[in-house]
């Protein structure tokens, strides 16, 4: 299996993680943050399935933060219908491990690469596997305490 190959594998992987996570979010905030997530993977699957082919790749709609602004603000409006127990909690905590795991590979495989434009490719999307950590670290952190909860000021 080649590196696009595998990075395809992951973010196939990724996408069917939060599509499954989405299912299970009571709360409608929860639930399109996820299905946001598994939307962005689909995004990193075609870029690497572009990048194998050799075809043009289109960068420009990799940036989610943006996006999660209004969604963590719906969440807010609505924490009195979060309802979590110990097990969600972990299962948010693999998500994290998993976008934190995806950062390593690409970071690590775009120094292995040497077209500028693939190692470029690799840097981004290791950037936005990042935000993706951060947004789940901002739902963990939402949903231990969403009486208490002030987004962070990247939000």
């Amino acid at each position: 299996m080649n590196v696009y190959e595998y990075a395809m594998k992951v973010e196939k992987e990724g996408e069917a993680y939060y599509r499954e996570m989405a299912s299970k979010a009571q709360n409608s905030g929860l639930k399109r943050i996820f299905t946001m997530l598994a939307d962005e993977e689909v995004k990193h699957y075609n870029i690497f399935k572009s990048m194998m082919k050799k075809e043009d790749m289109d960068l420009d709609k990799l940036d989610l933060i943006t996006d999660t602004k209004t969604i963590f603000q719906t969440l807010n409006e609505e924490k009195d219908n979060v309802t979590l127990d110990a097990d969600h909690i972990e299962y948010y905590k693999d998500a994290i491990a998993r976008e934190d795991n995806s950062h390593d590979f690409y970071a690590t495989k775009a120094q292995e690469l040497e077209d500028p434009k693939e190692k470029t490719v690799f840097l981004q999307i290791a950037d936005e596997e990042i935000k993706h950590k951060k947004i789940l670290e901002e739902i963990v952190i939402y949903l231990q305490e969403p009486a208490d909860w002030v987004a962070s000021a990247e939000f």
